[in-house]
């Protein structure tokens, strides 16, 4: 029997309210838009399990090229719930994490798209400086700024 090997993460996808403004505030994050398109029709409700739907997606990346985030806005069927000012202890959807350089000047930048920190900034050891923040739609986007060339990982691989 062949075991099936895992490729890659493709995307992370998110349920936006406003795809105008969720595609600027992924911009000023760093993210560059890589398309846009009406995803539309029973074919694709029967992947989602939804029926016939109609839905706008636009597909940002990441600088390197290895992430994508995936943001859809329902036109049909309507969203039924609405988790965004969960607190980051709830169930499901938690957060994303980005690695940013000059967080500082990021979250000025941010602030003007209706970014609010969740807490406060900190730092973790001698490695990262790093917050939440509820960013557009409310999301709760996570920023770390990386110290030295030393990861959590490695740290935990020490332990």
């Amino acid at each position: 029997m062949t075991k099936s090997n895992l490729l890659e993460m493709n995307n992370v996808g998110i349920v936006v309210e406003s795809l105008d403004r969720a595609v600027a505030f992924f911009t000023e994050i760093g993210l560059t838009l890589e398309g846009r398109m009406m995803v539309e029709g029973e074919w694709a409700g029967r992947v989602t399990g939804l029926g016939n739907q109609s839905v706008e997606v636009a597909m940002m990346i990441t600088p390197d090229g290895h992430s994508r985030l995936e943001l859809s806005q329902f036109l049909t069927p309507q969203t039924i719930a609405d988790h965004r000012t969960a607190p980051v202890n709830s169930l499901g959807y938690l957060r994303i994490m980005f690695r940013v350089d000059n967080l500082d000047e990021l979250l000025i930048r941010l602030r003007k798209h209706g970014a609010e920190l969740v807490g406060e900034v900190v730092q973790f050891d001698d490695i990262y400086r790093l917050c939440y923040i509820r960013g557009a739609e409310g999301l709760l986007i996570g920023l770390a700024e990386q110290l030295e060339n030393k990861t959590a990982t490695d740290i935990l691989e020490n332990t």
